[in-house]
C-alpha cells in the first residue's frame, strides 16, 4: 500500500501552513509503525504548483504581531525535514510546476525526486530579506561544485534537467504516466527498480554550460569578491548575475554564504539546528520584513535594505545569527 500526501491548497500554490507541517510529521510517524505501508508519495494538489514554500505573508505577520506563529512554524517545518531526511520507507515526491523554498524542503529530502516537465525548483529568499531554509545549508553545500552556492544567493530557477544535474532531482518522469507509477507501487512494485525503468534521459542542462564559470567565481572567499569578478568578466551572464545580486538583500547574501560553506562540514541535523537559529534571529532584524512586503504585499519590488549595501554588514553582525539561543531545535 502506498501512503499517499496531496497538498490541497492549489489557489495558494500549496503553500505551508503550520498544521499542514504538523500534520505530516503526525502521519509519516504513523505509517512509519504500518507494515501495510511499503512507501509514501507526496504530490500537490492542481496544475500550478507542488509547493511554493511557506505561507510568507503568515510567517511576516507573526513576526510583527509578536506572535509564536512563525517560530512554530519554523520548528514543525524543520522537525518534518528531518523526518523526511531520515524516513526508514522509501519516500516520493511527484514534482509538478513551481516548487521553491519549503516545497524543496519537501522533496529534495526524500530518497525519490520525481520531475515532471513542468517542474521549475528554485531557493529564491535572498530576494525577501531570508536565507535558503529547509536544509538549504546541508543539500545545496553537496551540489556539483559550488553550483549549491550559486543557487542559494542569486534564487536562479531550474528545469527538470537542471534539477536532475544539480541532484535536487533524480528522475524525470512526464507528469502524464505517474498515475501508471502510482499504480505499479500500490501493487508493491520496488520503487529503484520501477523508476529505473520508468525515467526518461532529461535533456542538455543549460546549467552545465556554465558549470566551468560558476565554479571559478563562486568558489572565492567572499560574496564581494564574487561580485567583483562578474564585474570583471566580459560576457553578458556574468554582468546580469552581478546586478541580481546587487538587488539581493546584502545580510541574507553573507548569510547564505556562510550558512552554506558552513553546512558542507555538518551532519543534517545540526544544520537544521543551525538554521533554525537563524530564522529565530530572522524575526528580530529589518530585511526579512521589508524584503516581504516589497516582493509579496505590495508588489512594488523596490526593497529599502537595512544595511544597503554588502559593505555595511560586518562579520560580527553576520556571526550573532548563528550563536546558540535558549530555544534550540529539539533533534
Amino acid at each position: 500500500m502506498v501512503g499517499l500526501i496531496t497538498l490541497n491548497r492549489p489557489k495558494a500554490l500549496n503553500s505551508l501552513t503550520l498544521a499542514m507541517v504538523t500534520a505530516m510529521r503526525a502521519q509519516l510517524a504513523a505509517w512509519e509503525n504500518d507494515p501495510a505501508v511499503g512507501c509514501v508519495v507526496i504530490r500537490g494538489e492542481g496544475e500550478r504548483a507542488f509547493c511554493a514554500g511557506a505561507d510568507i505573508r503568515a510567517l511576516r505577520q507573526s513576526g510583527l504581531d509578536g506572535t509564536s506563529y512563525a517560530r512554530d512554524f519554523w520548528r514543525e517545518e524543520y522537525l518534518l525535514n528531518s523526518v523526511i531526511k531520515h524516513y526508514p520507507k522509501p519516500y516520493i515526491a511527484l514534482i509538478h510546476g513551481i516548487c521553491m523554498g519549503g516545497g524543496i524542503g519537501l522533496s529534495v529530502h526524500g530518497a525519490y525526486r520525481i520531475a515532471g516537465s513542468s517542474a521549475v525548483f528554485a531557493m529564491p529568499e535572498t530576494g525577501i530579506g531570508f536565507f535558503p531554509d529547509v536544509g538549504g545549508s546541508y543539500f545545496l553545500s553537496r551540489c556539483p561544485g559550488q553550483l549549491g552556492l550559486y543557487l542559494g544567493l542569486t534564487g536562479d530557477r531550474l528545469n527538470s534537467s537542471d534539477a536532475i544535474y544539480a541532484r535536487i532531482a533524480t528522475h524525470w518522469i512526464p507528469s502524464d504516466e505517474w498515475p501508471v507509477l502510482l499504480d505499479e507501487l500500490a501493487h508493491g512494485d520496488n520503487p529503484t527498480n520501477l523508476l529505473s525503468e520508468m525515467g526518461r534521459r532529461p535533456q542538455n542542462a543549460p546549467l552545465s554550460e556554465r558549470r566551468t564559470k560558476i565554479d571559478r567565481i563562486f568558489s572565492t572567499t567572499s560574496v564581494e569578491d564574487i561580485v567583483t569578478l562578474l564585474d570583471r568578466d566580459d560576457k553578458e551572464w556574468s554582468h546580469q548575475c552581478a546586478s541580481l545580486l546587487r538587488s539581493r538583500s546584502p545580510t541574507s547574501l553573507k548569510l547564505t554564504y556562510g550558512q552554506i560553506r558552513t553546512g558542507s562540514q555538518l551532519e543534517f541535523n545540526d544544520c537544521m539546528k543551525m538554521e533554525f537559529r537563524m530564522a529565530s534571529r530572522i524575526l528580530k532584524g529589518h530585511d526579512f520584513y521589508e524584503g516581504v512586503r516589497a516582493v509579496i504585499v505590495d508588489k512594488d519590488n523596490k526593497p529599502d535594505w537595512q544595511p544597503a549595501t554588502l559593505a555595511g554588514v560586518s562579520d560580527s553582525d553576520i556571526q550573532a545569527y548563528f550563536e546558540p539561543g535558549a530555544d534550540e531545535l529539539p533533534l
